[in-house]
């Protein structure tokens, strides 16, 4: 008992030390973002049918960790009152604990600060009682941004392209499929009804007008949402598959921002879907015999007088851009767990899909992983086309960012463009499986460029316990092949 006395004092003060290191470093964050001036008092009044908040993390797989708060506790979550589980960055996508993990039990499963990101508080409309978000970020106890947070691990890399005096632009193409989740007779999901006629579709909606129309209403609240979150949305396209949705963000000078409307969209989307009776599904390839569901990022860089660095007045673009396909294409194998996080994910890869199967680029070429759309020289830019719906938006705009950014500081240049079918040539290939990627990001010295140590840790810990969980399951499909046959 008495040493429980002597050590207590020691812990009481240690802690006390990293709360002051905590609030500093928050002010240092308020300051630089010119975030300290936001006044929550004003902001409540002015929205008063705000009922409640969400105080809240995205982990790394994408899914919104946090608090529901009172809405009397704005300030407290603006501020830096709010205090989550660093492990919360890292559950795996049932939401348990990562087994062996150093951040559970190893260290007490101890708690870290949230700081707030400086966007909204950002109304949620679709809820019951309307709410908002308030994102936040994972600090350590040290007063440092912690490096298992996706979020955070964008953040250095975008602090590296400032030291150059580099500023990318960024915009998402989000692919999803509406669904009646009661499902059809063979247990998947089913296309859903239109509100017109009820009817099910029996066609593929490939830029079918009439698909946009029989679920304009969704889409119109979908748009609604996004306004009232800062969020830019431009086109919407019936895409190929049944009941399939594109649904483009405006390019945005402002790559972190890009990435948070990425990841508040799918929030937004899945949102709304559910006011409507139907699930708005991310997954990579939720039907077998239908497109996949894919994540293109598009990708330029403006230099400090805003000029497009990747624009020499040609089409074929500036040995910047060059540089810059090189380490894409260099980040591409070792970077397929962050463009292909699930299980799922590998269904999506096929030939002829629209999928790339290989590390390649081309001018003008949808079958190749990196394409260089043509039109306007002072326009040039990557489309990254590897990346599914079902990745983070964080880790998937960090992973090819830092790629860029190791490209343009080795100066290699690129191999030559294919002209024909990626899927007809004999090109270096993608991996193939989920285990293939783990080990490819494992051993990477690439990855060890751009991404944090912490980061690596928690996702290949992550990533190997959800795939031993799924080769664990035994399948209906395999009780129905086998069960009485051999």
């Amino acid at each position: 008992m008495q040493r429980i006395v002597h050590i207590w004092p020691a812990m009481t003060m240690k802690f006390a030390l990293n709360f002051v290191l905590l609030q500093r470093q928050m002010a240092k964050i308020l300051k630089r973002d010119n975030m300290g001036d936001f006044d929550s008092e004003a902001w409540l009044a002015r929205n008063p049918e705000i009922g409640n908040l969400r105080a809240a993390i995205f982990d790394l797989n994408g899914v919104l960790r946090g608090k529901r708060l009172p809405r009397n506790q704005l300030k407290k979550a603006i501020n830096g009152g709010i205090r989550m589980p660093l492990s919360s960055a890292n559950l795996d996508i049932w939401g348990r604990d990562i087994a062996n993990s150093k951040w559970v039990f190893e260290t007490g499963d101890s708690d870290g600060g949230c700081f707030w990101t400086g966007r909204g508080p950002l109304p949620m409309p679709w809820t019951e009682e309307t709410t908002a978000l308030v994102p936040l970020s994972l600090m350590d106890n040290d007063g440092k941004p912690f490096g298992g947070d996706a979020r955070n691990a964008l953040a250095m890399i975008l602090d590296r392209f400032a030291a150059l005096d580099l500023h990318p632009v960024v915009g998402f193409e989000m692919e999803f499929y509406l669904a009646d989740p009661q499902g059809g007779n063979d247990g998947q999901p089913d296309a859903p009804a239109s509100p017109l006629t009820g009817a099910k579709p029996i066609r593929d909606g490939a830029l079918a007008i009439d698909e946009v129309n029989d679920h304009d209403s969704l889409i119109n609240e979908i748009y609604a949402a996004c306004k009232l979150q800062m969020i830019e949305a431009d086109t919407t396209i019936s895409e190929a598959g049944l009941g399939q949705f594109e649904i483009n963000l405006v390019h945005s000078h402002d790559a972190m921002k890009a990435a948070d409307d990425a990841a508040f969209f799918k929030q937004i989307a899945k949102g709304v879907a559910r006011k409507y009776g139907l699930a708005a599904s991310f997954m990579a390839k939720p039907y077998a015999d239908r497109p996949g569901n894919g994540m293109h990022l598009h990708v330029s860089l403006l230099n400090g007088k805003g000029e497009n660095v990747f624009d020499d007045g040609s089409d074929a673009g500036s040995p910047v851009l060059g540089h810059a396909l090189a380490g894409g294409l260099a980040g591409l194998a070792d970077s397929m767990l962050i463009f292909a996080p699930h299980q799922n994910s590998y269904r999506r890869f096929a030939i002829e899909s629209h999928a790339p199967m290989a590390v390649c680029w081309g001018y003008e070429n949808r079958t190749a992983a990196l394409r260089v759309p043509l039109g306007l020289p002072s326009q040039r830019r990557i489309e990254h086309r590897v990346s599914g719906a079902d990745a983070n938006p964080y880790l998937v705009l960090a992973a090819i960012l830092g790629a860029i950014l190791s490209g343009l500081e080795d100066q290699k240049p690129p191999p030559s463009p294919i002209t024909s079918s990626s899927y007809a040539l004999d090109l270096p290939t993608l991996p193939s499986s989920w285990d293939d990627a783990i080990n490819h990001f494992t051993n990477s010295t690439v990855i060890a460029r751009i991404l944090p140590e912490t980061l690596r840790d928690m996702l290949i810990g992550c990533k190997i316990q959800e795939l031993h969980r799924f080769s664990g399951d035994i399948s209906p499909f395999e009780y129905h092949s086998y069960l009485d046959q051999v």
